[in-house]
């Protein structure tokens, strides 16, 4: 993991591992069979380190905070973001998460086919929510000030006025952090996955 988050996961290989541990290569044959079995291991890692949800809030509240825990862990490592659904072999770890995952919805009262729609619904929007978070030119309130300020410079406000009012009046306001949108985002979905479960159970109860 720590290559990874250092040099990207491309530089994930059995010499690389090896020349950090400070052993030769051959030596992790005796542990691993091979690359593949370190990325079981290291996808095991990320999936260890995202909150479960609890049987003690309700299933909003829980997705949620597992949703906001995935965000945080991955935007720690975002190398695994192509990983994490790829592996033949998935650890405990990730048997457990998904498990419990489905478990949390499906107790709320989730067909099977639902909570599975709704799995797809949250986890794509978790990474795709980071990847883009990831790829933004700024990290702090003064690299966003001065990014828009070029863009706005260059760029006419009667050409483009929408544009020019959500820089001016949105991502330059005080205290503006895109990592902010992320909530809003989620909570449209779980709002909507509630619909969806109230609906489930009027067509049951008729």
């Amino acid at each position: 993991m720590r290559v990874a988050d250092e040099w990207g996961v491309g530089s994930v290989t059995m010499r690389k591992v090896a020349e950090q541990l400070g052993v030769e290569a051959m030596s992790l044959y005796h542990h691993v069979a091979n690359k593949d079995e370190i990325l079981d291991g290291i996808v095991d890692l990320i999936f260890g380190q995202i909150e479960l949800p609890g049987h003690q809030a309700g299933w909003k509240v829980a997705v949620r905070r597992r949703a906001i825990s995935a965000r945080t862990v991955l935007s720690r490592h975002t190398w695994a973001l192509g990983l994490l659904e790829s592996r033949r072999d998935p650890g405990p770890a990730t048997l457990r998460h998904h498990d419990r995952v489905i478990g949390c919805l499906r107790d709320a009262g989730f067909s099977i086919a639902m909570a599975a729609h709704a799995v797809s619904a949250i986890d794509s929007y978790i990474y795709g929510f980071v990847l883009q978070e990831s790829s933004l030119p700024f990290d702090t309130p003064e690299e966003i000030e001065e990014i828009a300020g070029t863009i706005t410079s260059r760029m006419p406000p009667d050409t483009y006025p929408h544009l020019t009012e959500m820089i001016t009046d949105h991502a330059l306001r005080p205290g503006y952090t895109y990592t902010d949108e992320f909530a809003f985002g989620l909570d449209l979905i779980i709002d909507g996955l509630e619909r969806v479960l109230h609906g489930q159970a009027r067509d049951s109860s008729r």
